[in-house]
């Protein structure tokens, strides 16, 4: 027998990829292998044990091998372990493989009908300003029910339910001469669930060794294994699958690791998916869309929205959400109508066959007459007109009356909404937001890949300034290689640059990569939850350091121009303290009216409260305006109300020089501004 003691060096310890190629290479040997984390121990020949061990980089560990050819297997396994890059294969993403697609500006089609509205949501204080007072149909036969405003547009269509519903086992026993035949079933019907979800990630354009490894936890003792011996104990083989994914879920949700625990929903999706097979029903999925309808879910993800066919998605409707959330932005980039935070039960949702909606008003009519949805597609066919005749703003630099320039540009979150920008006539982008990049992977992204993200992006808009917002995650935006703390308010917590200045070996990859865009001359870098000078500061002398560690490398940088975020009541208050510092200043109104409002932004019980026009932010609003005009440099403003018509021209007094916002919302911006 013999026993080794090694610090761990693999990137990011054995999580999913390097314990299942571990696992793999330790299977080559006969001798028995394991490994010791302290007291706890765990086969080396099994991924599954060795994810729940929780090994981190940096980590000292015991192996010890017993058998014939001890000696070769722990050299071997000594060697992948000292490795940094063991078991890691970077996964080149396409700009749009890491969005949702391309953005929506849709033909109705088939029995759908849908308009954009020219623009953006309005937050409640604000639907007044884009339709007609009046709903143009007779409220009192058909009453809406009212949401939250989360994405501009009107929308008819029939309705795609999107609620996976509870499995349940039709039985929990069988008898005991039915054993054999049960386990024959399992056999096969897992095999051709392991074979779907190749197929899925393949389709998916992340088709390399993710499959392999969430393979290798399904074919291991701990799942497949535990199921057949279940069945063997007389289960059925859906009951057995259902509760051994449960089991195994569960193990993992009591992992430290943020990234281990997430691995919880890769477990209870492949029972599921094995489950849903034994019982001969099939999920409700996105990728299903086959003709234009409005989605009607409970909420939905960004990895939901990567599955569907946006095309087909006319309108959406969701009882959660609120209109400042991830999916509210996914919708608005995408031109979809969408309501969220309906008070309506899911079996209302269920029931329904067709629905229409008002984004900019949050309102929805389930099942509406004939009669009323004539009048209602009479309104969508005069917005798709007011829509069109926006167009001749497309290549406007919009000046108000008395000689102020404001440009326009584009909040973006991937390469896939580069065309929609430029089409729409974008004077460059306000805010690029880094997160897609980090979040929905199994590892950090590389120098390389950010470079050229940001290559990319500065190439499509040249000479037009891109802002680039630097990574924005926290508790509440987890991402793998981040061990976040369990925080009872992660929006006030570890999160923006607060993180990232306690972790270089995250941030200066990003630093570096964005240097190395900056050559291009149009790269602009903004770092987000700015409260302190202090932070500034100590952001410039890293940005400084990673310059000069590329030119001794002889790689091209430069120097790009620096902002900061004025998203935190510090930041405003201090903003005449900042403004020497910094090259513009960005407001991002939807944190900063929910820190000075104190008021939850994605709580939709709130939404009456959530005010960007209410007096103390726009104190706060002037103060960031004035202390700018004073240290000569820009002020932009990147929130939603950017966006908003009752508030541009409010924004514009205030001294603001730049307004971005979704594509969408670019062409009616420019109208209004020319119109000041």
């Amino acid at each position: 027998m013999l026993e080794t003691a090694i610090v761990v060096k693999v990137n990011e310890g054995l999580h999913a990829r390097p314990a299942t190629q571990f696992a793999k290479l330790a299977k080559e040997f006969s001798c028995s292998l394991q490994i010791f984390r302290g007291s706890t121990c765990a086969d080396a020949k099994s991924a599954v044990k060795l994810m729940l061990l929780g090994v981190k980089q940096d980590d000292q560990i015991l192996l010890r091998a017993d058998g014939s050819d001890e000696s070769d297997a722990v050299r071997r396994l000594l060697q992948f372990l000292s490795e940094p890059t063991a078991g890691v294969t970077l996964a080149r993403h396409d700009g749009a493989k890491n969005g949702a697609g391309t953005a929506a500006g849709q033909e109705a089609q088939g029995e759908a009908v849908a308009v954009a509205s020219n623009g953006t949501h309005h937050e409640p204080a604000a639907a007044q300003d884009v339709a007609p007072a009046s709903s143009g149909c007779d409220a009192s036969t058909e009453p809406p029910v009212h949401g939250v405003p989360a994405s501009e547009g009107l929308a008819c269509g029939p309705a795609f339910v999107y609620l996976p519903e509870e499995l349940r086992a039709t039985r929990q026993f069988i008898e005991p001469d039915e054993v054999e035949s049960e386990l024959a079933r399992f056999g096969t019907t897992f095999r051709e669930s392991i074979a779907a979800l190749d197929q899925q990630f393949e389709a998916m354009g992340q088709h390399d060794d993710i499959v392999e490894a969430l393979a290798d936890v399904a074919q291991s003792d701990d799942f497949s294994g535990a199921v057949k011996e279940k069945i063997a104990a007389g289960w059925d083989a859906a009951a057995a699958t259902l509760q051994v994914g449960e089991e195994l879920s569960a193990a993992f949700l009591a992992m430290d690791d943020e990234y281990l625990r997430s691995r919880a929903d890769d477990i209870r999706g492949i029972a599921r998916q094995v489950a849903l097979r034994l019982l001969g029903k099939e999920d409700v999925s996105l990728a299903a869309l086959a003709e234009p309808c409005v989605v009607l879910a409970a909420d939905l993800t960004a990895l939901d929205f990567a599955r569907a066919k946006v095309a087909n998605i006319v309108g959406l409707v969701c009882t959660k959400g609120s209109a400042t959330s991830h999916l509210a932005i996914m919708a608005r980039a995408h031109g979809i109508p969408a309501v969220l935070g309906l008070p309506v039960p899911e079996e209302l949702l269920r029931e329904a066959s067709r629905v229409a909606l008002d984004g900019a008003h949050g309102q929805v009519w389930f099942d509406p007459s004939p009669e009323w949805q004539t009048e209602f597609d009479a309104r969508i066919a005069q917005e798709r007109r007011r829509h069109a005749a926006l167009s001749v703003y497309r290549d406007v630099s919009p000046v108000t009356s008395d000689g102020r320039h404001i440009e326009i540009a584009a909040n973006l979150g991937s390469l896939a909404e580069i065309d929609a920008a430029l089409e729409a006539g974008a004077m460059g982008v306000g805010l690029f937001r880094t997160e897609l990049l980090f979040m929905d992977r199994r590892t950090l992204p590389d120098e390389d890949e950010q470079y050229d993200v940001y290559r990319r992006l500065a190439e499509a808009f040249h000479p037009r300034p891109v802002v680039i917002r630097t990574l924005d995650v926290g508790g509440d935006k987890p991402v793998p290689g981040i061990a976040f703390p369990h925080e009872d308010n992660p929006f006030l917590g570890w999160r923006g640059v607060r993180m990232c200045l306690d972790r270089p070996d995250v941030f200066e990859p990003q630093l570096r990569a964005l240097l190395r865009a900056a050559t291009l001359g149009n790269v602009h870098v903004m770092l987000p939850m700015v409260d302190d000078l202090d932070e500034i500061r100590r952001a410039k002398v890293m940005l400084e350091n990673c310059a000069q560690a590329l030119r001794q490398a002889g790689v091209a940088c430069a120097m790009p121009k620096l902002g900061i975020m004025v998203e935190t009541p510090a930041a405003a208050l201090t903003a005449d303290l900042l403004a020497p510092e910094v090259d513009f200043f960005s407001i991002g109104t939807n944190d900063l009216t929910q820190y000075v409002m104190a008021v939850d932004r994605v709580n939709a019980s709130l939404a009456s409260l959530y005010r960007t026009d209410h007096p103390a932010v726009l104190r706060a609003i002037g103060m960031v305006c004035e202390a700018a005009k004073r240290a000569n440099i820009s002020v932009a403003v990147c929130g939603e109300a950017a966006a908003r018509p009752d508030m541009i021209p409010v924004l514009v007094g205030l001294g603001v020089n730049e307004l971005s916002m979704s594509p969408s919302s670019v062409l009616r911006a420019k109208k209004i501004v020319s119109e000041l």
